[in-house]
């Protein structure tokens, strides 16, 4: 649960190879989170970034960012008034950079180390499912509320891990990444899928844990630089602030799962996904993927 001590929490040294230290992986399963420094080298971070901006002038969609009535919690009227986000989904189908950084052998043999069970001696098989860019405009950058990742892309079980690429050093000042240590432990939570707008009517809006119990203010900070992976599990509750200096924050989020971990609901379901590590295992009853987007996303299609 959420550090008291004014000293933040800080992860194991990293290895300085492709593989996480014992260490590192015992911080990630203790706590729901890990920061992994200097994943990408500067010259991949400036391809990275290039490419982020294309697709951000070409590709990419802005919004005012997520629903519901946390929204006055974090924001003053002001600033929610003016608060975007800018997303887009996938990024690996529109750039070579981004196809290259989401599929890198040492990334995945990393996220192999967080996935794998007991009886995967050889390591786990790792997929990748998904990559969203996550960019906060300057001045009042879109927050996010506390929640899990479970509730946008369901799973039967927990062996995924949320992946943050840094393209720009976070800080308190541009909404770092901050979770609630050691949630992942409490399982799937029920999250606030409506409310009361001030006509008095029930709308839906997006999936956000109730603030009365779980507030930015009882999170660790995760500050990190351009190049650092922050990886986290699926059901670790996290958010963030908003962004309030003269600069974009760029963070792209990637998804690797477990190939047997089912998705049951949600982004990215109803298609296969690229393996990044290791092969695809084959259950029982589960046929070849289709050359059209059939299926409930686990692999296991109608028979021809």
């Amino acid at each position: 649960m959420p550090a008291t001590a004014a000293a933040p929490l800080v992860p194991p040294a990293a290895s300085g190879t492709d593989r996480l230290t014992d260490e590192q992986v015992a911080f990630y399963h203790e706590h729901g989170w890990l920061r992994i420094p200097g994943v990408y080298a500067a010259a991949e971070v400036a391809a990275m970034r290039t490419d982020l901006d294309w697709m951000i002038d070409d590709w990419a969609e802005l919004s005012g960012g997520w629903t519901g009535p946390w929204r006055q919690k974090i924001m003053d009227a002001s600033t929610e008034a003016k608060s975007k986000l800018i997303v887009m989904h996938d990024l690996q189908y529109y750039s070579q950079a981004w196809m290259r950084a989401v599929t890198r052998a040492d990334v995945g043999e990393r996220m192999s180390q967080l996935l794998t069970g007991p009886d995967e001696p050889g390591g786990a098989p790792v997929e990748l499912h998904h990559s969203t860019m996550h960019v906060k405009p300057p001045e009042t950058g879109h927050p996010f509320p506390m929640h899990q990742d479970l509730a946008f892309y369901d799973h039967a079980d927990a062996r995924y891990v949320d992946a943050l690429v840094h393209l720009d050093d976070t800080r308190h000042e541009n909404g770092e990444i901050r979770f609630v240590s050691g949630s992942h432990k409490l399982g799937p939570l029920e999250h606030v899928t409506e409310h009361r707008n001030d006509a008095g009517e029930t709308v839906p809006c997006t999936p956000h844990l109730p603030w009365e119990r779980f507030s930015l203010d009882d999170t660790d900070p995760v500050p990190a630089k351009a190049g650092d992976l922050v990886v986290f599990n699926i059901l670790t509750v996290h958010g963030s602030h908003v962004n309030r200096t003269n600069d974009m924050r760029r963070l792209v989020r990637v998804g690797y799962k477990h190939p047997l971990n089912r998705q049951t609901r949600g982004q990215s379901a109803q298609r296969p996904n690229l393996m990044v590590r290791g092969r695809r295992p084959r259950r029982e009853g589960e046929f070849l993927f289709g050359t059209e987007c059939v299926g409930d996303g686990s692999g296991i299609q109608q028979e021809p």
